[in-house]
C-alpha cells in the first residue's frame, strides 16, 4: 500500500526508525510511541497521542509532515495498514536467557525484514543513475568506518575483480588524503548506518568539493550524508543491545552493494567476464603453486 505521500506503508517503521536520529527531541518523542506501539497510535486521535506523548498537538503535526505526510491523519491510516502486519513490526529483541534455537529464529527474522524493507525502498531508478556513474568512473572511492566499512571494503573489492579502479578507506586521513585528489567523473560512495558518521561525512564532502559523484548508503534519508551525497540508496535495520550496529544493518547495505556490483557487471558485461577470468585464473595459479602438496620435496 502507498498513501498519498509516496511512503509504503509496510516499510513505514522501518523509516521511522532510520529518520529517528534527525528529528527534534519532542519529534522523537512522538516517534518512539510509533516505533513501540504502532497500532495503539492508530487508534489514537491527535487529542490522545498528544497527552499520551506529552507533546503538543502542533508538534506531532509537524512530525507526521517531517516523516512525509500531509497531516496526523494520513499517518494514521498509514500505521493502520502497517499495524495489519503486526509480525513485522516487533521483530523480538533478543534476551540474554533466550535458547540458541530462538536467537537463531530472532536473528534470521530481523535480517530478514531487513532485506524486505530495503528492497522495498531501492528503486530501479535511483539504482540506475549510481550504475550510470559507477560505469563511466575513471576510480571509485569507498568510505566507511566500523561494520560500514567491512561494507565498504566489500564494494571495492567487488568492483575491483571487475576491473574497475576501487579503493575502500576506514581511516579518515587516508579517506580524505583520496577524496582531495578526485576529479569530475570520479564516484565516492560513503557508507553510514545513522548518516551522522563523521569520518564518513568530511571525505565526502570534499569528495564532492573536488567534482565527483557521491552516493550515500544510509539508514537515515534525512541525515547530513543524505543530503549532502547527489545520490541516495536507503538501507534498512533495526539494531538492538545485542546487535550494535552490524547484524541487520550490515546486511541490508550488503544487499545494495550487490544491487550495484550486479548492475554495474550487466552494463559491463563482456569486461567484467574477462577481468573475472583473469583474477580467477591468477588465484588459481597461485594457489596450484603454493599448496602444501606442491611445495614438499
Amino acid at each position: 500500500m502507498v498513501d498519498d505521500s509516496g511512503l509504503r506503508a509496510d516499510t513505514l517503521v522501518a523509516t521511522v526508525r532510520g529518520v529517528l536520529p534527525s528529528l527534534t527531541p519532542a519529534a522523537q518523542t512522538v516517534a518512539r510511541l510509533i516505533l513501540e506501539d504502532p497500532a495503539t497510535v492508530a487508534r489514537s486521535t491527535i487529542t490522545e497521542l498528544s497527552a499520551a506523548s506529552g507533546t503538543s498537538e502542533a508538534t506531532i503535526v509537524r512530525t507526521a509532515r517531517l516523516l512525509g505526510f500531509a497531516g496526523y491523519p494520513q499517518l494514521r491510516l498509514a500505521l493502520a495498514a502497517a499495524a495489519a502486519q503486526p509480525d513485522r513490526l516487533v521483530p523480538g529483541d533478543l534476551a540474554p536467557d533466550d535458547p540458541l534455537s530462538e536467537v537463531i529464529q530472532k536473528v534470521a527474522r530481523a535480517e530478514s525484514e531487513a532485506i524486505n524493507d530495503t528492497v522495498a525502498q531501492l528503486t530501479s531508478e535511483r539504482l540506475g543513475l549510481v550504475v550510470d556513474a559507477i560505469v563511466g568512473a575513471r576510480r571509485i572511492d569507498a568510505f566507511g568506518v566500523g561494520a560500514s566499512g567491512l561494507v565498504a571494503e566489500d564494494v571495492a573489492q567487488k568492483l575491483l575483480r571487475i576491473g574497475l579502479s576501487s579503493h575502500a578507506f576506514q581511516d579518515a586521513h587516508l579517506a580524505l588524503t583520496s577524496a582531495v585528489l578526485l576529479r569530475e567523473g570520479d564516484v565516492a560512495i560513503g557508507i553510514s548506518t545513522s548518516g551522522e558518521t563523521p569520518d564518513v561525512i568530511e571525505p565526502l564532502s570534499r569528495a564532492k568539493e573536488a567534482g565527483a559523484t557521491t552516493v550515500a548508503i544510509t539508514n537515515n534519508p534525512r541525515s547530513t550524508i543524505a543530503e549532502l551525497a547527489e545520490h541516495v540508496l536507503i538501507s534498512a535495520g533495526r539494531e538492538t543491545e545485542f546487535r550494535p550496529g552490524a547484524l541487520a544493518s550490515r546486511i541490508s547495505q550488503l544487499l545494495v552493494v550487490d544491487c550495484v556490483f550486479v548492475g554495474v557487471a550487466q552494463r559491463t558485461f563482456d569486461s567484467s567476464q574477462e577481468a573475472l577470468a583473469s583474477t580467477r585464473r591468477a588465484v588459481k595459479e597461485f594457489t596450484r603453486r603454493t599448496s602444501p602438496a606442491r611445495r614438499q620435496p
